[in-house]
């Protein structure tokens, strides 16, 4: 279960110094836990338990080791002055905090725990995204340290209106959630059903956000994402102004935004930086190159299979001389090809950076060039097939690129068992599935259905950014409109 730092009061009756005893207990066969016994100034004895592993061993000796070594009083609060104490009332809150990087202190002149936290900075420096590179815009991408993720949102939004709440999810991985949203704009709705979504959470290891989306997106059986996952700072801010609420999870550098739409995931962040008529240029060949890379290799097993005669008689010889050597029919040609191009495209991903960008073009056209001499694959569906991969790059979510790979063979079978209806057929399955879809309870394929005239400014174009007056209508916002004088 979603659990919160709300640590329950011990029996106050019971000495505090039973609590070093448990927790050497808990701290042992751990190569990495310190347990020290520190004489102050003054004579008395101050006891430290801390995972090396954990914290800031140069800021040890500087913030709590000589301080309380020139310390003329008996209370430890009093000789480390420069530090941030967290009182400990609780086995429990102790056993949490000393994992999470804190110095417990055990003061047994006062009979009192205390924790300094000191954690170590472990964490990259701030990079450009690797995955939704942009040429104009922000050059900066979250980290693996939810901290920085949540000041970077902040410099963007300096309002007291952003608001954060905690969460901490997974017996074992103790994983953090921090859920984000403006208070005022967005739809109160949004915060109930996301907060008790997470609250309901009840698994013991939360490694990535992708897997906290997993359990909290609507719909588990379909190859469709519920969530905008980014590791943009700047994507987040614009949802979070639209009306969207962010979730950040520590050691994940992605963050996922919702409630989305089918829509969003062919938008980009570049699409707001560049010229209206550019951006929405850009934006409908990214459709295009859907419907290229669904349809086009289903639309030639079809056309091969069944419709040859719809094909005009110049390319008709093309296709005839083409196939008239292979053994395999037009089906399993396509799906050959298929599998082979994804093989190829994992292949680059898993290998290392300086080898994976040859392998995937010596690996295109060796394997293409053999698969036409052998007589495994068409000239013609080479050509097609390369157009279809270059069509998929051009969407910019890399969680629907993959989708895209399982409708294809969807597709594909519909098409080899009944020609050109088979198509149709599974494009209108397709529309019906997405319909069905939510996202946080909202339709997916808001605003074509139900329909809301004005979100379309921002659908299928960018229009001007100065018409874009008003806040998306089916995020159904609390503050409608994005100008001042229109708010007053």
């Amino acid at each position: 279960m979603a659990e919160k730092h709300e640590p329950q009061m011990e029996n106050p009756q019971m000495s505090m110094s039973i609590w070093l005893d448990e927790l050497k207990q808990k701290l042992n066969h751990m190569d990495d836990a310190e347990i020290l016994e520190h004489r102050m100034g003054t004579g008395s004895s101050v006891y430290l338990l801390y995972i090396n592993t954990l914290i800031d061993s140069e800021r040890l000796n500087e913030v709590i080791i000589q301080p309380l070594h020139r310390s003329t009083d008996d209370t430890v609060s009093s000789g480390i002055i420069n530090s941030e104490f967290s009182e400990i009332i609780s086995i429990e809150d102790a056993e949490q905090k000393i994992m999470q990087g804190f110095i417990l202190l055990y003061d047994s002149v006062n009979d009192q725990w205390l924790g300094v936290q000191l954690e170590n900075p472990l964490g990259r420096a701030v990079e450009p995204s690797q995955t939704e590179t942009v040429i104009y815009g922000a050059k900066d991408s979250f980290s693996e340290q939810i901290d920085k993720n949540i000041t970077m949102l902040r410099r963007r939004l300096p309002i007291t209106t952003l608001k954060t709440e905690s969460f901490t999810i997974g017996s074992l991985s103790k994983t953090k959630v921090v859920l984000m949203y403006i208070d005022g704009i967005i739809n109160p709705e949004f915060v109930s059903i996301a907060r008790k979504k997470i609250e309901s959470v009840d698994f013991d290891q939360f490694l990535d956000s992708a897997q906290l989306a997993a359990f909290i997106e609507d719909h588990n059986h379909t190859v469709f994402p519920q969530f905008l996952q980014t590791d943009r700072p700047d994507a987040c801010a614009y949802a979070l102004g639209e009306g969207k609420l962010t979730l950040l999870v520590s050691n994940s550098p992605f963050a996922l935004i919702c409630p989305i739409t089918l829509f969003h995931l062919f938008q980009s962040p570049e699409d707001y930086f560049l010229r209206w008529p550019v951006a929405s240029f850009l934006r409908l060949m990214r459709y295009g190159s859907f419907i290229i890379s669904l349809t086009m290799i289903p639309f030639y097993v079809a056309l091969t299979t069944f419709h040859y005669q719809m094909v005009p008689l110049p390319i008709l010889f093309v296709l005839l001389e083409s196939r008239s050597k292979l053994p395999f029919t037009p089906f399993v040609e396509g799906l050959f090809m298929i599998v082979t191009l994804e093989i190829i495209k994992e292949a680059s991903l898993r290998m290392p950076t300086k080898t994976s960008q040859t392998l995937g073009v010596i690996g295109g056209i060796v394997i293409g060039q053999a698969a036409v001499e052998a007589g495994f694959a068409s000239k013609v569906l080479i050509v097609l097939m390369g157009i279809s991969a270059i069509a998929f790059f051009l969407v910019p979510n890399y969680q629907m690129t993959k989708s895209m790979v399982l409708l294809q063979v969807f597709l594909l079978i519909l098409a080899s068992v009944l020609g050109l209806p088979g198509i149709v057929v599974g494009l209108i399955g397709i529309l019906a599935h997405l319909h069905a879809l939510t996202s946080l309870g909202q339709p997916y394929l808001a605003p074509l259905s139900p329909f809301y005239g004005k979100d379309w400014i921002d659908l299928f174009i960018r229009g001007p950014l100065i018409w874009m007056k008003t806040r998306p209508s089916n995020l159904k916002p609390l503050q409608k409109w994005r100008q001042e004088k229109m708010k007053k």
